[in-house]
């Protein structure tokens, strides 16, 4: 059984504990939060008694093995740091960090205390997305991946009447690309690697961070191209393309429909039987690497995440979004 602390009591909190609890080996027995009303009234939910306040303490705590961090992306480095320096394994909700400095220090920390650490991409980790690996090779040599991923945000209506909330605050290390952005960037490294080059252009918000954005890499004998937005929606799939073939994701966040449409006209179709409760598969992986002793994920590595953090540090020089994260 690994004992699971939380840190975050949002809908995201919420959703990845549903998950987890499909799994015999996961066992809830922490919420922290700085209001204590807050950390008892999320508990309550899940029938957890045991809160804290106080982050040292939680971090202390020795009824947890584990921590899922699910806070303001500005907040991830420091908490996980203290987390991993008292022994506890962190899954990290993406982005992991800030910049690449951040991340950094949390690799080193994970490394220096002999913990797992991984950034919770789900994506990587459903079957689908396997599936799109296992059957790449169909397609023949790659020539171009193709990710959009827009979706009008709530928040954006309050934004629009004056009222900035956390996901348009730089000072908390959000925006497009690191909310949704990522989504489209992270699973393309995870195919391809790093790229050789990228141009990045946004359209900025008044609050200091980007609205929408779109990338461009390139990479031997291939280019990419990503869109995402927060306040716009697309219903576009996504596309992995080849000399030989097609291969289509209905959309790249959570792909749930996977096809290959080769170049003579014919289809197959890849679609894999998946959970609804998509996070089911980043608690799995998470749980497994701590019960066989591992301390990276070979999918969701940290080699991935930090070339993942590298480009988005990138783009952001390129569009000129700065948050008080970088200058620390």
């Amino acid at each position: 059984m690994i004992r699971f602390g939380v840190i975050g009591t949002n809908w995201i909190t919420e959703s990845f504990i549903n998950a987890a609890l499909e799994l015999e080996d996961f066992r809830l027995t922490a919420v922290y939060s700085r209001k204590e009303e807050t950390a008892r009234e999320f508990g309550n939910k899940f029938n957890v008694t045991t809160t804290y306040t106080e982050l040292e303490e939680f971090t202390r705590s020795n009824e947890i093995d584990a921590v899922y961090i699910a806070s303001p992306n500005s907040l991830h480095a420091m908490q996980a740091i203290a987390c991993m320096d008292q022994g506890k394994h962190v899954l990290c909700e993406k982005p992991i960090a800030s910049n690449t400095a951040e991340l950094s220090e949390m690799i080193a920390a994970a490394k220096r205390n002999n913990v797992v650490l991984m950034e919770a991409m789900k994506s990587t980790l459903l079957p689908n997305f396997l599936a799109v690996k296992e059957h790449l090779h169909k397609i023949g040599k790659i020539r171009r991946y193709v990710a959009s991923y827009c979706q009008y945000s709530s928040r954006y209506d309050k934004y629009k009447e004056g009222t900035v909330l956390n996901a348009f605050k730089p000072e908390f290390s959000n925006g497009a690309l690191m909310d949704i952005g990522i989504y489209t960037v992270y699973p393309m490294v995870s195919l391809f690697g790093k790229p050789k080059a990228l141009q990045a252009m946004a359209h900025m918000l008044d609050s200091g961070v980007d609205g929408q954005g779109s990338i461009l890499f390139h990479y031997e004998g291939m280019d990419a191209s990503v869109a995402y937005s927060k306040i716009a929606n697309s219903y576009l799939p996504s596309e992995i393309q080849g000399e030989e073939g097609t291969i289509i994701l209905d959309t790249i966040h959570t792909p749930e429909k996977v096809l290959i449409r080769f170049k003579d006209g014919s289809e197959e179709d890849i679609t894999v039987p998946q959970k609804g409760t998509s996070m089911f598969y980043e608690a799995e992986e998470f749980i497994q690497l701590i019960k066989s002793g591992e301390k990276e994920s070979s999918i969701n590595s940290l080699s991935a995440s930090l070339q993942t953090m590298e480009l988005i540090e990138e783009a952001r020089a390129q569009i000129g979004l700065v948050y008080p994260a970088d200058k620390r």
